[in-house]
């Protein structure tokens, strides 16, 4: 559903009030607000208010912490929203870009998590035109932004980033919301990547190789992703490559063999949303998000194993909070007005310990083959 754009939310900016987590008691939105909730008060929304209930009890309400209220903001319902905040994180998919519109119009600090690498380019086009007077974090890159922080890290400690690549490894055990999987819906279209300093069009799940991730030796193929589109604009990157690979072999096994039947260019539309989908959205109860990043410069090279033992939504529920730290100045840096993208961080050095604190490990050792025997 397309919303008319003269719909016209109103958020003020309260430097004293709560933060708005618009998606709050989604999988990922649940997450960050248990990492939030002991800093700032929080106002949590989405389309059912009993189900952001829950969460807030969970969250209770011990002497002198912040509170949690929740009420309804469903995106798809035109009704106006109305709130005093002092940030917006956006956890839910903003399709009209309805909450990033009305949080720079109130000069509300602001974070997306949620955008495939199309939407991030019109959010960003989005908010430059309307000239924001507070920072507007776009950290969509894989698990939100941690990837590209990472990156940051790495690029800091060898001078700069030539080379990126990415290899992640999806647990289908997992916990997922079905916003997490909305990249399937993009595996039959090509998207635009920069290898060797030139810009190319690449079709999804090409290049598939078997990447040492850890302990694990798991298959990847390519897949659009927005670190792919700032990394080249922000680092210098002349080659910025992300795959992704599956838990099961068979699952990836099945997922290249629909890419080769052509399931996801024939195959799109609502009418076959739910074979596509049902290749990969089967969540579990929890697992391990691993991923691998490998930054060259000038011939030598660092490689990075993240892990967080708390899953995939946890891992981008972190990212979600350095974000928020970052627009509020809470992480010891003045946030600067304008777009900005995470691997910009003013505090690259300080990406692993930060990490670290919240519970993800980030093995980092000389470069070595990523490519398995």
């Amino acid at each position: 559903m397309n919303l008319s754009p003269d719909v016209h939310d109103h958020l003020t900016h309260d430097p004293e009030g709560p933060v708005l987590l618009v998606g709050g008691y989604g999988t990922v939105g649940a997450e960050l607000a248990r990492l939030a909730a002991p800093d700032w008060p929080l106002l949590l929304t989405g389309r059912s208010e009993q189900r952001g209930a829950a969460l807030a009890q969970e969250l209770g309400q011990p002497a002198g912490t912040p509170a949690v209220t929740v009420r309804r903001w469903d995106l798809a319902d035109p009704a106006p929203f109305e709130a005093a905040v002092r940030a917006v994180v956006g956890v839910v998919n903003d399709p009209d870009d309805r909450v990033l519109r009305a949080a720079v119009r109130a000069g509300v600090p602001f974070v997306d998590v949620t955008r495939w690498t199309a939407r991030l380019q019109r959010a960003a086009t989005v908010a430059a035109l309307l000239r924001p007077s507070s920072p507007v974090l776009l950290s969509s890159a894989w698990m939100g932004g941690v990837t590209s922080l990472v990156a940051a890290a790495l690029a800091e400690r060898l001078g700069g980033a030539e080379r990126v690549e990415t290899a992640i490894r999806w647990d289908l055990a997992d916990r997922a919301g079905a916003d997490s999987v909305e990249f399937m819906d993009r595996l039959g279209l090509d998207y635009e990547v920069v290898r060797d300093g030139r810009r190319r069009s690449v079709a999804p799940l090409s290049g598939p190789r078997t990447v040492r991730i850890g302990d694990d030796a798991t298959k990847v193929a390519g897949i659009d992703t927005p670190e792919q589109f700032t990394l080249p604009l922000t680092l210098g990157t002349t080659t910025a490559t992300t795959r992704i690979g599956f838990s099961s072999p068979l699952s990836t096994a099945a997922l290249l063999a629909a890419k080769h039947t052509g399931l996801f260019r024939w195959g799109r539309g609502d009418r076959w949303e739910p074979a596509r989908r049902a290749l990969l959205y089967s969540p579990g109860e929890g697992g391990v998000a691993r991923l691998r990043i490998d930054v060259g410069h000038g011939g030598a090279g660092l490689g990075a194993v993240v892990e967080d033992r708390s899953g995939q939504a946890h891992l981008t529920a972190v990212g979600a909070l350095l974000g928020l730290r970052r627009v509020l100045g809470t992480d010891g840096a003045p946030a600067p007005a304008g777009v900005a993208f995470p691997e910009q961080t003013p505090r690259p050095g300080r990406v692993l310990a930060d990490l670290a604190a919240l519970g993800v490990t980030v093995d980092v050792r000389s470069e070595r083959a990523a490519v398995a025997a």
